[in-house]
């Protein structure tokens, strides 16, 4: 059966499935900032009413994830620890410097960790290229330390911004007009439930993080499905299997979450 790959999907060739011959694991954090409605001080914005509206970020091409639109983020460092500590605590103290950082080197946004909100952990599958293994946060941009909502990006790394509703990220990305990676579109998917920032991050805050350690494989059909806990056909990565679906089915026409095992 042929394969049948999404342009938006980002997992590699799916040969290898054992974590000790996977490449190295590259912490990294992203923030997703959150307002409610359009604003009419930035050209960018979408004029979309009272809805909820996500910052989001276009990639130079010639980068990691090129040409896609992405969350405020990336790469924790050495200077994001404070001292030599790499525990767990320590990870995550470094993760919310990192996505605190990299907002203010893409965006020139000043914001404070105190108000993130921790929902979600993304690690890929070990046949993934370059393996992020990423903490995502989400916070309010009206409720961060922000002296202006003006954005700079540097035309280098990211070449565009857009304060955008999530359906509206998600059509664009299903008529082909964006390409989005699977985390990107799944927080997107969620975050549309809700009609205010306040009941997404109250949301976020009384729900257990979401820990999506991912599993890819072909279905029958030679479609990619990534797997996450709780689907059927997760330990064995066989998309197959019948019974619960915690999943993302990336046809090459576009993605489609089916999800029986898991609250959200």
């Amino acid at each position: 059966m042929t394969e049948k790959i999404h342009r938006s999907d980002i997992y590699g060739d799916l040969k290898n499935r054992n974590e000790k011959e996977a490449s190295p694991l590259i912490p990294a954090s992203t923030v997703i900032l959150l307002r409610d409605g359009a604003r009419t001080d930035d050209s960018s914005v979408s004029q979309s009413g009272e809805d909820i509206e996500v910052l989001m970020l276009q990639k130079n091409q010639n980068i990691s994830f090129g040409g896609m639109w992405v969350f405020p983020g990336g790469r924790i460092d050495d200077e994001d620890y404070d001292g030599e500590g790499r525990e767990a605590a320590d990870q995550m103290k470094a993760a919310l410097a990192a996505a605190v950082r990299e907002t203010v080197e893409e965006t020139a946004l000043s914001v404070d960790a105190e108000d993130f909100v921790y929902f979600a952990h993304w690690t890929p599958p070990p046949a993934t290229p370059k393996r992020f293994s990423t903490w995502f946060f989400a916070a309010e941009a009206d409720n961060t330390k922000t002296a202006s909502h003006h954005i700079e990006v540097d035309g280098e790394e990211i070449l565009n911004h857009r304060w955008i509703r999530p359906r509206e990220a998600l059509a664009l990305h299903a008529d082909g007009k964006i390409d989005l990676a699977p985390p990107t579109w799944l927080t997107l998917y969620h975050i549309d439930k809700y009609p205010q920032v306040d009941l997404a991050l109250e949301r976020f805050r009384k729900t257990e993080e979401k820990i999506y350690k991912t599993h890819v494989a072909k279905d029958k059909a030679g479609v990619r499905v990534a797997m996450w806990h709780g689907d059927a056909g997760y330990e064995s990565w066989d998309p197959d299997v019948a019974g619960e679906r915690h999943r993302l089915v990336m046809r090459e026409n576009g993605f489609v979450f089916e999800n029986t095992a898991e609250e959200y």
